[in-house]
């Protein structure tokens, strides 16, 4: 199974990750969990340019690179754990490029981000994408105090898109299961586990 978390920062996808691991791990599954863009060398490297301040990246240039990382990702972590029936979480996928590229940068057209998407996730799908609403006040709130990379320093209309993007998304997929971030860590990890508890055969 492939789960996925989106939302934008600070909207507790690293908490609630955890917490699910942690719950499906005491039922005896395996559980692997990675991040994007990262999760292997090459990717962690990719990741590094990527959120360094001092990259000044072309957007399409951007979108690219985040792809790439996902490629090696997918191909070189992912498919191998599925295929052993491993249940893996990743913190953001695909839906990640296509509202912070697409809507956030509108670096391409959302149909060639689609496209782009499939070829970097080699086909695969998420089985289930929990989307970790926010909002952008609360978001800002709750990271105040907290140093900013180069993505998290791109504003507030570039995130107010995101947040469109993501909203778009989750109307279109029926994948996509909204959770309200703003409700306790405790409630959101019921609501989540409560998603998948039937489906962990």
């Amino acid at each position: 199974m492939l789960i996925t978390f989106e939302g934008i920062d600070g909207s507790g996808k690293s908490t609630q990750i955890a917490l699910l691991k942690d719950k499906i791990s005491s039922l005896g599954k395996t559980v692997q969990v990675f991040r994007e863009p990262g999760g292997t060398e090459l990717s962690e490297q990719i990741r590094s340019i990527l959120l360094s301040k001092d990259s000044d990246i072309d957007p399409v240039t951007e979108l690219l690179l985040f792809s790439s990382a996902r490629s090696q990702l997918v191909s070189e972590k992912v498919l191998p754990a599925l295929e052993r029936g491993e249940v893996v979480i990743l913190d953001r996928f695909y839906d990640s490029t296509t509202a912070y590229q697409g809507y956030g940068r509108e670096s391409l057209s959302l149909d060639n981000i689609h496209h782009i998407n499939e070829i970097a996730s080699h086909n695969r799908a998420p089985d289930f994408t929990f989307y970790l609403r926010l909002s952008l006040k609360e978001s800002n709130d709750r990271r105040a105090n907290m140093s900013k990379d180069r993505m998290e320093s791109s504003g507030d209309e570039f995130f107010h898109k995101v947040i469109k993007g993501f909203d778009d998304l989750a109307e279109k997929e029926k994948r996509f299961v909204i959770i309200e971030a703003s409700k306790t860590i405790e409630e959101i990890h019921e609501s989540i586990f409560k998603v998948i508890s039937g489906k962990l055969d």
